[in-house]
């Protein structure tokens, strides 16, 4: 049973991880292996699948994530990010920084994906853990949690664009019923798990090489009008291009060159040719001590992509397995509401194969059937699709491990903190989406 495959994989994982304490790397190409045979995958094509999954996972993560962090670490070497810290500690006080960090998150992640917002905003997170010596899943486990909220939740993010795509629903009318469910939730489920007692048990230290130590003196550090301008560059160009291609229509050079300058590497390259240009001297008053900047936080990213890669890998043997298939067939013919139906199928695919994209784009081709003749209002099954993809990501879903490796945890801590707050965001999400069908039966919309 291919499902039995998942469990017994993960729970081989963990035991690897956890108490023979293997790298995580090591540890997930080798369930990888394990997983493919098992799965009749032939012996001589499991490592071009291997290959395939790695390449797939670095190819659209290298870029944003190396690019991001070199940005935030020269911003954290010119002092830039302690200026932006303390300006939020400053309007808000330090008793309400989380409600910083979800604000600012929210208002960043409508447009941009988790993982380009996140390697944004975390070198803020990670000044503010520094100055005020708070516990770092304090402040930056509601800036995940928000992140998190807006990228699965809502276009034009790419699970939920592609579903209104297949069913046909407005991008508009599904982001605008959307924030009605994606802001309250989210915002709420991000204040109070940091203050669950399981996680405020934690207490993981910043992960060494992605900030500078250095405390800067207030005129050491650039003005707030330089330092806010480099970190809302990339939101702009992404924003905008997002804004763009579901405003305008047709096809002319001028829109090409927005969605050039508007896909996340390109901005993120830019964003750090315009830190170094305006930072640069306060770093060493050298093209050179910029450099080591960037190589710095480029050698504190490398085991982090690998093990990311390794998910990746672990996701693609589990796809070529055909286990989106048997939950096909398992699924057909369940006489169950629709919008429960397409929230169940997207939860069962994101256990099994990891991915949220993945989750999306086949439930949403499981539940295509089911729209015609059902009354229900396209965008709803969207959100529905959209909130069962967040559910209960665990080892096979590269996303967490990139939250594990930022926040320094362990295998377990991790699975505490995110397996949690993904799945008790996926279920107030449908609970959101019933409420919101049965709002506008009532108002007869």
């Amino acid at each position: 049973m291919p499902l039995l495959v998942v469990g017994i994989s993960v729970l081989i994982l963990l035991f690897l991880m956890t108490k023979l304490k293997l790298n995580g790397f090591a540890a997930l190409l080798l369930v990888a292996v394990a997983v493919g045979l098992v799965q009749g995958i032939p012996v001589e094509k499991i490592p071009e699948v291997l290959s395939d999954g790695i390449g797939g996972q670095i190819g659209d993560t290298m870029l944003t994530i190396g690019l991001g962090a070199m940005v935030g670490r020269v911003m954290g070497d010119s002092g830039a990010a302690q200026r932006i810290a303390g300006k939020l500690l400053d309007a808000f006080g330090p008793r309400w920084v989380q409600v910083a960090m979800v604000v600012t998150a929210m208002l960043i992640g409508v447009t941009m994906f988790y993982e380009v917002a996140f390697v944004i905003i975390v070198p803020v997170a990670f000044t503010i853990v520094r100055v005020t010596r708070a516990n770092l899943l304090w402040v930056g486990l509601p800036m995940s949690i928000a992140l998190s909220t807006m990228h699965s939740f809502l276009p034009p993010h790419p699970g939920p664009t592609a579903v209104a795509a297949t069913f046909h629903a407005s991008v508009g009318l599904t982001l605008f019923y959307g924030l009605f469910i994606a802001v309250p939730i989210g915002a709420l489920i991000a204040l109070v798990w940091p203050r669950l007692p399981f996680v405020r048990a934690m207490n993981p230290s910043i992960p060494k090489g992605l900030v500078g130590e250095h405390v800067f003196a207030d005129e050491e550090m650039p003005g707030m009008g330089w330092s806010l301008s480099v970190a809302l560059f990339p939101v702009v160009l992404i924003a905008g291009a997002a804004v763009t291609d579901m405003a305008v229509s047709g096809s002319n050079p001028f829109l090409h060159f927005v969605a050039f300058v508007g896909s996340a590497p390109i901005a993120l390259l830019l964003t750090l040719l315009l830190a170094i240009w305006a930072f640069g001297p306060r770093i060493g008053r050298s093209l050179a001590d910029v450099s080591a900047s960037c190589t710095s936080a480029a050698q504190a990213m490398a085991m982090i992509l690998l093990v990311i890669g390794a998910g990746g890998a672990f996701k693609q043997v589990l796809v070529e397995g055909g286990i989106s298939d048997y939950i096909k067939d398992l699924t057909h013919g369940w006489s169950v509401s629709p919008i429960i139906l397409a929230w169940l199928i997207a939860v069962i695919l994101r256990v099994a194969l990891g991915s949220a994209t993945v989750a999306v784009v086949t439930a949403s081709g499981v539940v295509l059937p089911l729209l015609a003749g059902s009354g229900v209002h396209p965008e709803l099954l969207v959100l529905a699709v959209s909130c069962g993809s967040i559910a209960l990501s665990h080892v096979n879903d590269p996303g967490f491990w990139m939250f594990k490796e930022y926040f320094n945890l362990s295998v377990i801590d991790a699975i505490k903190a995110r397996t949690t707050y993904t799945t008790v965001l996926a279920i107030l999400g449908l609970g959101g989406v019933l409420a919101l069908e049965w709002a506008l039966d009532v108002l007869n919309l």
